[in-house]
């Protein structure tokens, strides 16, 4: 999935907002694996390192990171769990899933401004009749990435209900 970048390489397709903001999606039993990161006033600490670890898992198993999907679980200030998307079970690894309905919206922007596209995201659920059971975190290019394109694009995956 992601080589050693060179200088002027990204390791992070290029998201594009529109195939995803204001969607609703239906999963059923869609496969994740999962890990835990350690957060400090919800700043991830070893981010990188887990994802490294989840990477080379899927790597080794030969499977894909459908979407580039990895959403993130903001459980407390000190720990955050991450759930990216798989194409089938891997070995040695935390497998899950996920089911339910989902809806997405896209942001642009500061990760300081996570609070407020969190409220947005809610105001927007709510407005279509529908409650706003977990939210989810979609930080959809590493910072790198994000300043290489120009944009830094979060997605809130609320699963609804």
């Amino acid at each position: 999935m992601a080589s050693p970048i060179k200088a002027n390489d990204v390791c992070c397709p290029e998201f594009d907002p529109t195939l995803w903001d204001d969607k609703t999606v239906e999963w059923t039993n869609k496969t994740f694996i999962k890990e835990r990161v350690a957060t400090f006033l919800f700043m991830p600490i070893n981010f990188g390192s887990k994802m490294t670890k989840l990477t080379k898992a899927v790597d080794e198993a030969g499977a894909t990171v459908p979407d580039w999907l990895c959403l993130s679980d903001h459980s407390s200030k000190w720990n955050m769990d991450l759930y990216l998307a798989v194409n089938k079970h891997i070995p040695g690894a935390i497998n899950t899933t996920l089911s339910g309905k989902f809806y997405i919206k896209v942001y642009e922007g500061s990760f300081n401004e996570t609070g407020k596209w969190c409220k947005d995201a809610e105001s927007i659920v709510k407005s279509k009749g529908q409650n706003v059971k977990k939210m989810y975190m979609w930080y959809t290019t590493c910072p790198k990435c994000a300043k290489k394109y120009g944009k830094n694009y979060v997605a809130i995956v609320s699963q609804i209900e």
